[in-house]
């Protein structure tokens, strides 16, 4: 799936891939992967204790190479 970047330096996540990943408008964290930039939705501040340990909720979305790979084809139709 191809993006395009602004001379302000704006990325504009496709619809199609931020709907599936549950990203919504707001901040994100985003860290360098290797050559890649990873963009995380902030941790909701709630935690849950799970068997005597205090976890942060997951946001119930899986991702894997299949996924991956059926969005980008998608984007390149």
């Amino acid at each position: 799936m191809r993006a395009t970047i602004d001379k302000a330096g704006r990325l504009v996540i496709p619809k199609q891939l931020r709907d599936h990943l549950g990203l919504r408008p707001g901040e994100v964290e985003v860290t360098a992967d290797g050559a890649a930039l990873r963009v995380e939705p902030f941790a909701d501040e709630s935690l849950d204790d799970v068997e005597g340990r205090l976890v942060i909720p997951a946001s119930g979305v899986q991702i894997n190479d299949d996924v991956v790979r059926t969005l980008r084809d998608a984007g390149q139709r």
